[in-house]
């Protein structure tokens, strides 16, 4: 075990079937590496019925405590390494049993070797469960992600990649302020939650906003179940919430038509380092634009309607960054699923030279269309300071 871990070749461990029934040992210890300010540690995962704490331990101090915790509490563990799997079993009388084979090596061949891999990448794996995808109903207790929500798995694994690609903007010597505005159901609330707070050891606040009282009790209720100490959730309207002074990382997923830019608004008054958004249904510039060159698309209502949904995230972007983000916008998930699949993304940066030129672009696509957005009327003065009062 030392020499796995010195050398940095211990992927993970999952001890289990416990020696003894009585006392507080959890029932599963699952353990990984991750990185924690620039240095590896090694995490450990204790799983009690249905809730999960975990405890980052140093590099230096993992191996010794690795072997101890497995030695006094399990009869067995599954050890995975760069070269090996390692499985360790103890008999009744504590003589240990070694069996070993290579690594991610499959009869099936290639094809399976390259799905193993894909799945070792995704930030949630399918075989560990994930307390949260349990009681969601999207996981059963012993990993397996059920048929039907296959579709609901992939999507949150999406959502944590884009999630992990910003987290170096997000400030590393202070506790971090997340909000989601209309969270629903929260399933990628909580799958954010487990990312940052139960999987990397940050410390974090976050907090859920919804309209429904019943599915704001219902996630309530389940982040106490969890033990999630941090997340919370309440009742309210984006446009009204006034409980923070600062937020680090605003989330909107599929807030309807001009709730997204009531949102963008929130975070960019908070001068939010992240922004991640989802919008839905966008029937704001449906009703505004005109333009006669434009007159045979814009005739065909389905053709209008689409158009003005990429016209609405495109203004939204570009109002972004002349504000000082530099922004993207990326496949949420595969079109077959949904057709509200585009998420705009936005990391606040230290620039903006560019302001008056990119307001320059926005102000003629706008004037193209003959439009006037929620979101430039809510911004109207920060937008002119920025662009140096270019109109």
């Amino acid at each position: 075990m030392e020499q796995w871990v010195s050398e940095g070749r211990l992927k993970g461990a999952t001890f289990s079937q416990l020696r003894r029934k009585d006392g507080d040992v959890p029932s599963k210890t699952v353990i990984r590496p991750v990185e924690l300010r620039g240095a590896l540690h090694y995490q450990f995962q204790y799983y009690r019925d249905n809730k999960v704490t975990h405890e980052n331990v140093p590099r230096e101090q993992a191996a010794d405590r690795m072997t101890e915790w497995l030695a006094s509490n399990y009869r067995q563990a599954l050890i995975r390494t760069d070269d090996a799997d390692v499985q360790v079993l103890f008999s009744k009388k504590g003589k240990a049993a070694v069996l070993s084979k290579p690594a991610a090596q499959s009869a099936a061949g290639k094809n399976e070797t390259l799905a193993h891999n894909r799945q070792k990448q995704r930030v949630v794996q399918e075989g560990e469960a994930a307390p949260f995808l349990v009681e969601l109903g999207i996981m059963t207790k012993d990993g397996q992600v059920a048929a039907k929500k296959q579709d609901k798995f992939r999507q949150i694994n999406r959502f944590l990649e884009m999630v992990a690609d910003v987290l170096p903007h997000l400030p590393a010597d202070r506790e971090i302020t997340i909000v989601d505005f209309g969270c629903g159901k929260s399933y990628l609330t909580f799958a954010l939650y487990h990312l940052l707070a139960v999987q990397q050891g940050r410390r974090i606040s976050v907090v859920g906003l919804d309209l429904k009282a019943d599915v704001i009790a219902f996630c309530s209720e389940l982040a106490k179940k969890l033990g999630y100490d941090n997340l919370r959730f309440q009742v309210g309207d984006i446009a009204d919430y006034k409980d923070q002074s600062r937020v680090d990382m605003v989330v909107t997923l599929h807030a309807c038509d001009t709730a997204t830019d009531a949102a963008l608004v929130k975070a960019i008054e908070w001068g939010a380092s992240v922004i991640l958004s989802v919008p839905c249904c966008q029937h704001e510039l449906f009703k505004q634009i005109t333009n006669e060159t434009m007159k045979p698309l814009l005739s065909h209502g389905l053709l209008k309607e689409r158009f003005s949904a990429l016209a609405t995230d495109a203004i939204r972007a570009q109002l972004l960054e002349v504000l000082g983000y530099r922004t993207q916008l990326l496949e949420f998930i595969d079109p077959e699923h949904t057709p509200k699949n585009m998420l705009i993304r936005a990391v606040r940066t230290a620039g903006g030279g560019d302001a008056a030129r990119k307001w320059q672009e926005y102000a003629a696509f706008r004037d193209m269309l003959q439009v006037s957005p929620y979101l430039e009327r809510a911004l109207e003065q920060r937008l002119k300071k920025a662009a140096g009062d270019v109109k």
